[in-house]
């Protein structure tokens, strides 16, 4: 296995749950940390979401593993965020993994969903 290119900057991102006032809550996301990634596209397709057609893709992002536990370590209620804004792309994570034996490597599979 040859060791991962990790190229690209990407915001760890939780969930938090904040009142509304009215009895319910909303979800906002928290910034957690800054990792750096190797990304792989996976497989792509489409499907019919409230508004309308939407894009989804399947990415394995590969980042340097942390104990569990640690912030650093990406969990799957989590997301990652790649750039700032209104143009920000973001990866919902399904499930990490360790990729190597040393467990030197984190693979997380993570699906990045947009509008068609």
């Amino acid at each position: 296995m040859s060791t991962p290119r990790l190229t690209v900057p990407l915001t760890i991102e939780s969930p938090v749950r904040e009142a509304d006032g009215m009895g319910g809550y909303e979800l906002r996301w928290r910034d957690i940390g800054k990792i750096w990634a190797e990304m792989r596209s996976g497989a792509g397709g489409e499907r019919f979401a409230e508004v309308g057609a939407q894009s989804v893709v399947t990415w394995r992002i590969t980042v340097r593993a942390a104990p569990a536990g640690d912030p650093r370590r990406p969990r799957p209620e989590q997301r990652l965020r790649m750039g700032e804004g209104a143009d920000a792309r973001r990866f919902k994570i399904e499930a990490v993994a360790e990729k190597d034996a040393g467990g030197r490597w984190l693979v997380c599979v993570a699906k990045e969903e947009s509008l068609a």
